[in-house]
């Protein structure tokens, strides 16, 4: 069996490996020590939850306070860091502290899963990755231990703080407060908002551009375009999605704020969605179909894809070359850039038709709210989720492990040709 998994292409190894650990996952949260007294778990809620986990979604069919026991809420959180920061540098981390070498087939799957173009310098990535890790999640959970201890004894409050930053750095919205309220309570709490900003900000540019500012020392003149598109995309969208919250909701610019960050593939929220517009749906909808950045813990189509599709709509208008940051775009970026986002597209339409289908009673706007979230690995929702059929917690279930993967992996799954024998004459054909 071994065997035949090696022979197989990273990107099929990357998601059988996604797949074993959900599969784990929902096992581990079905033991009776991970359930509280008198509370029962369906298997498929649990399974719906592992893969929210490992996926870093953060949408919950069930509340992750009132389920589990500490233990399984251990569980839950040590789900979200593997999933966070990717089977493949988990298992190369592993191989690293047992003080083996990681083989060139492992080298390619940490490659592929990292969406890098070189395999120099992996070894010391992966272990750049880890570090970076352990710093911000420290950092997070220490200033939100001094909001948490204020309303919690010292212990439960260092749990909460502890789980609460690797969520929030790993752009996965869960919470262990209980009560399906997430960050509600703390609304107006500008520190804990402004700390949950700032670990989503950074677990969601990716490791690659975190890493670059720190050896630059934080010189913009001297960062590659990768870095200039993903922290200038990353600003402009939560500017541009803040005023336009605040445009159509009564939150304060505090709140818009926040949700303008959380939409791009975090999932916490400090107001109940379900009050909001559809314009703020819809603002917010769009925010998670962008998503984050490339090998980042975050989902969506990326900021980079988003900024190429930009410069190629722009060069196509004015008949000039596709270029940004004075560096001229990759030739074959555009392509690649349509192709994610065409097959995204599908995927989020597909799955709020279905949706729509199986739940009669809710609406167009919190289908394709609920599926974007999904795709876009978010965890924000109207509230429907809970009382979604099974047969729609199995697509959630679905789009979710899509979103995590990115189309184009799982485009490439059932790819076995080794290319075109035959070349065929260029026709004509119509456009626009």
């Amino acid at each position: 069996m071994f065997k035949m998994i090696k022979k197989q292409s990273p990107g099929r190894i990357i998601a059988l490996g996604f797949a074993f650990v959900i599969l784990l996952g929902s096992g581990l949260l079905m033991l009776p020590c991970s359930i509280q007294d008198g509370v029962k778990v369906r298997y498929i809620d649990a399974l719906y939850t592992s893969t929210s986990a490992v996926c870093v979604t953060g949408l919950i069919a069930i509340d992750a306070g009132d389920t589990f026991t500490p233990l399984g809420q251990f569980f839950l959180g040590t789900l979200i860091q593997i999933g966070g920061l990717g089977v493949t540098a988990v298992g190369a981390g592993i191989i690293l502290a047992m003080g083996r070498r990681v083989n060139l087939k492992g080298r390619s799957i940490i490659r592929e899963a990292m969406n890098l173009d070189s395999g120099r310098g992996l070894v010391r990535f992966v272990k750049s990755i880890f570090i970076m890790t352990l710093i911000f999640e420290g950092i997070g959970a220490v200033l939100s231990f001094l909001v948490f201890v204020q309303d919690y004894p010292p212990f439960k409050a260092l749990g909460i703080s502890l789980f609460h930053s690797v969520a929030a750095f790993n752009n996965s919205g869960f919470d262990i407060l209980g009560n399906f309220q997430n960050l509600i309570p703390y609304r107006d709490n500008v520190m804990l908002n402004l700390v949950t900003c700032g670990l989503i900000f950074f677990g969601g540019i990716g490791f690659l551009v975190i890493q670059e500012v720190w050896a630059k020392r934080f010189r913009w003149k001297k960062l590659s375009m990768h870095a200039k598109v993903v922290l200038s995309m990353s600003a402009a969208l939560i500017v541009i999605g803040t005023v336009l919250i605040k445009l159509t909701e009564e939150v304060t610019w505090l709140g818009a704020f926040f949700h303008s960050v959380s939409a791009r593939t975090a999932g916490f929220s400090t107001y109940p969605l379900g009050t909001f517009s559809n314009a703020g749906l819809l603002v917010i909808t769009a925010l998670m179909f962008i998503g984050a950045s490339p090998g980042s813990t975050g989902g969506g189509i990326k900021t980079s894809t988003f900024f190429v599709l930009l410069q190629g709509i722009k060069s196509a208008a004015t008949n000039r070359a596709e270029k940004g940051f004075r560096f001229a775009i990759p030739a074959n970026a555009f392509r690649k850039a349509s192709v994610i986002t065409l097959i995204a597209g599908m995927v989020v339409l597909t799955g709020t038709y279905l949706m729509v289908i199986m739940e009669p009673e809710v609406s167009l706007m919190e289908a394709l709210f609920e599926i974007t979230s999904a795709f876009g690995t978010v965890g924000l929702s109207t509230g429907i989720t809970p009382d979604l059929s099974d047969g729609s917690k199995f697509l959630s279930i679905l789009i979710m492990y899509i979103g995590r993967l990115g189309p184009l992996t799982i485009a490439s799954l059932w790819y076995f040709a080794k290319g075109e024998r035959v070349s065929y004459p260029e026709g004509n054909i119509a456009i626009g």
